[in-house]
């Protein structure tokens, strides 16, 4: 009975950690986009933070003091940094912030584990299980909040395309055309805005203009957006007509969208066959033979 409670309670730790890990982030996301929003109206910058958030604060002191106690080396901590803004988080203490997150559950998990298995047979191995998993517990929330984004990013770009032709038919240059898109796309779409939105402010403040258009799909790694920075990049380079481009472009997002749509659908026939086999045929064939089976019994059951 102790040993069975103590598994029980060890797989409800390593659920908490995930669900933790996993509210903590968008916390911290939403965050940084009001802060993003504030100062687009003119606001006081930085009048929203993270770090006012009391458990995100925290977790940013802790994630602070082990980055600059130089335990990540510099090529871990750059893929970090790649992973944390390919998730959509732009603000500076992203980071610390998911540093902070491993760093405490790898030491909390543990030792809440230790303290509530007194008398188990297996007490070492559970402790360790417990570390792992607040160790990996963040890295997991991050890939599928990665991937949330990804997917809102690759569902909202052909629209996004499709408005800026339209900005560029009405004869605004290219800077202006994406702050425009961006700005029209933060209701339907706010994954689209936020990358918009920082690639305008690339194209405003670098001096090369092809460099911010690349960075746009150097952020995320998304094919689509690779494909859309190095479009307008060619555009500025060789002179090509910039709608032209776009149209083309967003005519082909669309059709790789219904490609996988088709993909999908073609699936369902294989994926259904187990479901098929497992609820619906034994149904049938308790009400084909379910009469006759009656039958037989009752049959052989008369004296």
């Amino acid at each position: 009975m102790t040993r069975a409670l103590a598994l029980q309670l060890l797989l409800s730790l390593l659920l908490f950690s995930l669900v933790a890990a996993t509210v903590v982030l968008p916390r911290l996301r939403r965050a940084a986009v009001l802060a993003e929003r504030l100062r687009a109206l003119g606001g006081r910058p930085g009048t929203v933070r993270p770090g006012r958030h009391a458990l995100a604060g925290m977790l940013r002191r802790i994630g602070g003091g082990v980055l600059s106690s130089g335990v990540l080396g510099a090529e871990a901590l750059a893929d970090l940094r790649r992973s944390v803004v390919a998730a959509g988080f732009r603000s500076p203490a992203a980071v610390a912030v998911f540093v902070g997150a491993k760093a405490s559950l790898f030491l909390l998990l543990p030792m809440l584990v230790w303290a509530t298995t007194h008398g188990a047979d297996n007490r070492p191995l559970m402790v360790a299980a417990a570390a792992v998993a607040g160790l990996m517990g963040p890295d997991f929330a991050l890939r599928s909040v990665r991937a949330r984004h990804l997917k809102a990013v690759s569902r909202g770009l052909p629209d996004a395309l499709d408005l800026l032709v339209i900005c560029a038919e009405a004869g605004l240059p290219l800077e202006a055309a994406v702050d425009r898109v961006a700005t029209e796309t933060e209701g339907s779409s706010p994954a689209v805005s936020a990358e918009l939105s920082l690639t305008a402010t690339e194209l405003r403040i670098l001096s090369d203009r092809r460099t911010a258009l690349l960075n746009m799909g150097a952020r995320t790694g998304l094919e689509s957006l690779k494909r859309l920075g190095s479009t307008l990049a060619q555009t500025l380079q060789y002179g090509t007509p910039l709608t032209q481009a776009l149209r083309v472009l967003a005519a082909e997002l669309r059709h790789e969208a219904l490609m996988g749509f088709e993909a999908r659908a073609a699936r369902l026939p294989a994926l259904l066959t187990l479901p098929t086999i497992l609820f619906i045929l034994p149904c049938l064939f308790l009400v084909v033979g379910g009469p006759a089976a009656l039958r037989v019994i009752d049959l052989f059951s008369t004296p």
